[in-house]
């Protein structure tokens, strides 16, 4: 379920956010990753029916089925269903009904890479957050669907690939794909067009490269030690403090880099023993306090159990935004927050995925003034993070699709720093003295001032910046 209401919901105190922003405040005057394979156990097929072959519009209707033995997050499915387009026609996606919501599900349409003689176009359906997960053994109900040429003129539907005329129950069709978190786990592309690389449509949403400051980052580090690291306005964070576990450090030595495959990934590290003395949390973040509205993404890797130990603790993994209280209450504060907790906290038992947008706060007596979203299913693995702020809204979005929408109310009004970190709430959802870590990954992270980029255009930019081997780039002017 996702919901998205003001809320003062109880939390760990926004410590963190003074002492993080603190730390800022003191030092600001001064081709995409490979997606992990899908779960153990992980499934889907897509069942299809042919409602009408009406000359004027093609009515493909989907019902897509977990045949596996986890539940699966919709936000990560995508169905193609691949067509011959008419010379020189554009096209207009529709929802007629579905059980799902027709405002849970999203259409939009690509170019393959590579034509075949049925199919050099593709509509691609996903879903929003808010359609929940797809338990082992249900399936989605009915999604009646439709797309036409906008200026409504006749449709040519006999050449193409994935129109099944005979199709009038729904079943089985292996001429449509689906992926799960860019993972194909159904059906046959034609030929050469993988369904978890063709590119988007030139004419759609990914547009031109965009100009304007911005800072990006690819994490080509060797060590939390590489000057380079310094010199290109990041902080690891070495001083004690919040947020976490109180008496819990932070060394320096936890944040550290690597190469998976031909991309650079930061670690962050988070470990216990069960006391406060053993509990190393992590923290990178910009010195400057320079970025407020435009486009802020990163690719982060969330994991639902620790790379050793036992599971079960109080974990937070982020990415966000933020800047310092300046008084309790102060009407200038502003955070903007993902935040991961595999095993739940803040009175949620499991795990959970929010998303947040901070006006102010006060912390003793705590009172809070935010907006949230959130969705109470898994999300570990590699994910798309976008957040977009301009005169009127902030949005949320994970792996393209929207997550959360959020009023002007709580738009900022100075500048922020941009944060990753990852620490736990308390000792006490795992009482064990066992030793145990945690890790969070980031590929990289991109901030384009002043602009809203669509996420299939932070696609684009990542992609050109991997194209011309470019690893650091930041021409944001200071705060």
């Amino acid at each position: 379920m996702t919901s998205t209401s003001p809320s003062t919901r109880a939390r760990t105190p926004r410590i963190r956010a003074a002492l993080a922003a603190a730390t800022v405040a003191g030092l600001a005057c001064a081709t995409l990753a490979v997606v992990p394979a899908t779960a153990a156990g992980e499934s889907l097929t897509v069942q299809y029916r042919q409602s009408s072959a009406g000359s004027d519009q093609a009515e493909p209707w989907f019902k897509a089925v977990n045949t596996g033995s986890t539940s699966v997050p919709l936000a990560q499915v995508k169905i193609r269903y691949y067509f011959k387009a008419d010379a020189g026609a554009s096209y207009t996606y529709a929802c007629s009904w579905a059980v799902k919501g027709c405002a849970n599900l999203t259409g939009t349409f690509g170019t393959l890479a590579h034509p075949t003689a049925t199919a050099d176009r593709y509509l691609e359906i996903g879903f929003t957050a808010g359609a929940g997960s797809l338990a082992a053994g249900a399936d989605t109900g009915y999604m009646q669907l439709r797309f036409h040429r906008s200026n409504w003129q006749a449709l040519n539907q006999s050449d193409d690939y994935s129109f099944g005329p005979a199709q009038t129950a729904y079943a089985n069709w292996s001429k449509v794909t689906a992926t799960v978190g860019g993972v194909q786990v159904w059906g046959t592309a034609p030929a050469g067009n993988d369904p978890g690389t063709d590119p988007t449509d030139p004419t759609g949403p990914t547009g031109p490269p965009v100009a304007g400051p911005r800072l990006f980052d690819d994490f080509s580090y060797t060590s939390h030690t590489d000057p380079a690291i310094g010199a290109h306005g990041w902080n690891v964070r070495s001083n004690a403090g919040g947020p976490g576990v109180p008496g819990a450090s932070w060394p320096a030595d936890n944040v550290t880099f690597a190469k998976e495959g031909t991309n650079s990934i930061m670690n962050l590290e988070t470990s216990t023993a069960g006391t406060a003395a053993t509990t190393e949390q992590a923290e990178v973040l910009t010195k400057a306090t320079k970025f407020r509205n435009g486009t802020y993404a990163a690719r982060v890797r969330f994991a639902d159990a620790p790379k050793s130990g036992p599971d079960g603790d109080r974990l937070v993994q982020t990415f966000f935004t933020i800047n310092d209280l300046k008084a309790p209450m102060a009407d200038d504060y502003a955070e903007y927050d993902f935040e991961y907790l595999p095993n739940g906290g803040w009175g949620e038992p499991a795990n959970i995925l929010y998303t947040t947008s901070w006006e102010t706060y006060r912390p003793d007596p705590w009172e809070a003034v935010n907006q949230h979203s959130e969705s109470r299913t898994g999300h570990a693995g590699w994910h798309d993070l976008v957040l977009t702020i301009d005169g009127s809204s902030i949005v949320y979005y994970v792996d393209g699709q929207e997550f959360g929408r959020h009023d002007a109310r709580y738009l900022p009004e100075r500048p922020m720093s941009i944060n990753f970190n990852q620490w736990l709430i308390d000792l006490a959802g795992q009482t064990s003295t066992a030793p145990r870590a945690y890790d969070q990954k980031v590929d990289w992270v991109l901030h384009v001032k002043d602009q809203v980029l669509t996420p299939a255009q932070v696609t684009a930019e990542i992609a050109a910046y991997r194209a011309a081997g470019t690893v650091f780039e930041d021409t944001v002017p200071a705060g």
